[in-house]
């Protein structure tokens, strides 16, 4: 008779990290009030951990987040991954990484934000944008780009096929809340779900689009309509199931379509926002 392969992934993982911290499966079972007969059995895939008995091992072997989640993974279990502390003293490196990203970015506007659509970072030229069209005042309050997409007033007074923008982007939230227990995920989606905007049909709307990674906005430059493309990309903690084993930060990134457009004006001058850091 084969092999069971559903356990497979878990058990190469198990058997690695017990290698790497030179833990015996006797000195494992001890440690996690198991048999060394069941970690044998996890070993060879013929049994399946519980969540719990998955966290007691990540724990055992003192493995990090990232190493923990990927075990949770393995075998068949959501990670937890929670957000990033931008702000902690040894991310440092971090923020400076990211202060020279936007900057080498400009004069095309971006920022970045966290895995809540909370911006931490913008560059010049999102701010030089934006300060044209929305104002100063009011992109200074500017906190959250999801929220700043659905608002009229903001962002979304700027996007094309705005009905179906939001419901994808809506969608995503969803989804988000259905993986996880997250109550400001949850807060989020039921705020926005109701904004006056969102048409009643954005469920069915979402599940006829695949989400993509970018959308079109038209944008009044110098008394003319200009079309810009929006990019999202993630910087995350590298390995298999990158986004999912560890916290993640976001760029986003406006480029405009017309390759002979000059947005050099848009870093020009006396620029301020809370979030500009250069």
């Amino acid at each position: 008779m084969s092999e069971p392969d559903s356990n497979l992934a878990f058990a190469r993982f198990l058997k690695f990290w017990r290698g790497v911290h030179n833990v015996s499966q006797e000195q494992l079972s001890d440690r996690i009030d198991s048999s060394p007969r069941h970690i044998s059995r996890l070993e060879n895939g013929s049994s399946r951990p519980s969540q719990s008995m998955v966290t007691d091992i990540a724990s055992a072997l003192q493995l990090g987040q990232r190493d923990s989640n990927h075990l949770l993974i393995a075998a068949g279990f959501l990670p937890s991954t929670g957000e990033l502390d931008f702000q902690a003293p040894e991310l440092k490196w971090l923020r400076k990484t990211m202060t020279l990203s936007l900057k080498a970015l400009d004069p095309y506007p971006a920022i970045i934000i966290n895995e809540s659509s909370d911006i931490l970072m913008v560059n010049r030229g999102w701010v030089g944008l934006f300060s044209q069209t929305i104002g100063k005042a009011a992109l200074d309050l500017v906190t959250n780009n999801t929220e700043f997409l659905f608002s009229r007033q903001g962002a979304g007074s700027l996007i094309s096929g705005w009905e179906d923008t939001l419901s994808v982007i809506l969608m995503s939230l969803e989804q988000k809340t259905l993986f996880g227990d997250n109550q400001r995920d949850h807060e989020m989606r039921d705020r926005l779900a109701m904004h006056e905007n969102v048409p009643a049909d954005w469920r069915q709307r979402a599940a006829k689009l695949e989400p993509l990674s970018s959308f079109r906005m038209q944008i009044n430059l110098n008394g003319e309509l200009k079309r810009f493309i929006s990019l999202h990309s993630t910087v995350s903690t590298m390995g298999p199931a990158a986004v999912l084993s560890g916290p993640s930060l976001h760029m986003n990134t406006l480029y405009p379509e017309d390759d002979s457009l000059d947005l050099s004006q848009l870093c020009e001058g006396d620029l301020s926002h809370p979030l500009l850091h250069y």
